[in-house]
């Protein structure tokens, strides 16, 4: 079970306290732009599910097209890789089968690649603020 530390500064998952937190971006194949409407509501739906269901803590989510951009904390016994991997795996399949017009223009929904890096070092709040930022662009 993770809760929050009390301070608010770290999290534990029992054993370990952290504070591990990633800004991840995606990209669909081609950088086509087909994520909007129905489906962008669909994909943040499938991306909250899979990263509360991995143990995982969405801090923000932009997924406004192209590129889909993440910030999450994970705990580090889990890795940011397998949540990623999860993440397009999930969102490959079920955006796949529910939306098959997508078939007719992707081969496949996501680029082999993505951006992770860690947020250590810059408060998670500029982060956060960043990606709000660029939401209201």
């Amino acid at each position: 079970m993770h809760t929050d530390q009390g301070d608010g500064d770290a999290r534990t998952n029992g054993t370990i306290a952290f504070r591990c937190a990633f800004q991840v971006v995606g990209c669909p194949t081609c950088r086509r732009r087909v994520l909007g409407g129905r489906i962008e509501e669909r994909l943040d739906q499938v991306i909250c599910e899979v990263i509360e269901g991995k143990g995982a803590w969405l801090v923000e989510l932009d997924a406004m097209a192209d590129p889909v951009r993440l910030l999450v904390e994970v705990d580090p016994r889990f890795g940011i890789h397998r949540l990623v991997k999860a993440v397009k795996g999930r969102i490959s399949r079920l955006i796949g089968e529910e939306f098959p017009v997508l078939k007719s223009k992707l081969s496949t929904v996501w680029t082999d690649s993505c951006f992770v890096a860690t947020v250590g070092g810059v408060p998670l709040e500029a982060v956060e603020c960043s990606v709000e930022n660029r939401k209201n662009r």
